[in-house]
């Protein structure tokens, strides 16, 4: 039997893409969406569960795992995709904007991962725990430094939850740097991110999709963080 996947913020881009993915592979899929869009419905259409959730605030935090739990039972894995990516320049009180950055990116996942531990555990076979974090969680970001700051403790989340849960659920972390454009992105902000990385930018969803992949296929990673970035970190070493 396959077990189902937990996916959250799994309506648009990455998290969507790795759903559809996962579906087409047979998975059992839940997802978690904060904003309706036409690809719930689409999601729905094709046998996925799917809850609203908003992982802002601390009650909201915990009516959606309430709702997760009242559909899961054992799961083969759980990938934490939902982000919201707020810079510094927004009239949010910057205090307002750290806490919830760091409720969305790492108090969710935390309190996520501790409340269906078990359903990770108890059916003895593989499982997996991933973490969407980001390439700005090494470096920093002077117009996103709370956003940076909570994707860093996601990162930190990665190591402590693989020796928790060791040795029955595997834990990494896939750090993105720019995979995928918007439709809107002009060519001059296109040209300027190429400048960025050894390789080409833009590859696409497929290169998350594949590193999902590759953790659930490996035996022996755990603790690790697949950087998915072109080469950026080398650019101006």
């Amino acid at each position: 039997m396959t077990l189902p996947v937990l996916i959250t913020g799994a309506t648009q881009r990455l998290g969507l893409a790795v759903a559809s993915y996962l579906l087409d592979k047979g998975y059992p899929v839940v997802v978690t969406y904060r904003t309706r869009r036409e690809s719930v419905d689409e999601l729905q259409q094709r046998g996925a569960t799917t809850i609203p959730a908003d992982f802002s605030t601390q009650a909201s935090i915990d009516r959606a795992i309430d709702d997760i739990r009242s559909v899961c039972g054992e799961l083969r894995g759980i990938i934490h995709n939902a982000s919201d990516w707020a810079p510094e320049s927004t009239d949010e009180a910057d205090s307002d904007r750290f806490n919830r950055m760091m409720l969305i990116h790492a108090t969710a996942p935390y309190c996520i991962n501790k409340a269906l531990a078990t359903n990770l555990t108890s059916h003895g076979g593989a499982a997996d725990i991933i973490h969407m974090t980001d390439y700005v969680q090494d470096t920093g970001s002077e117009k996103h430094i709370a956003y940076a700051a909570s994707k860093a403790a996601l990162h930190n989340l990665t190591l402590s939850f693989a020796r928790a849960l060791s040795p029955t659920v595997k834990v990494n972390s896939i750090a993105p740097s720019l995979v995928m454009f918007n439709e809107h992105d002009s060519d001059d902000y296109r040209r300027r991110a190429n400048d960025k990385f050894l390789l080409r930018p833009g590859p696409g969803a497929a290169e998350v999709v594949e590193a999902v992949d590759y953790i659930f296929n490996s035996r022996y990673v755990t603790g690790q963080t697949l950087h998915l970035n072109g080469g950026r970190h080398l650019k101006n070493a």
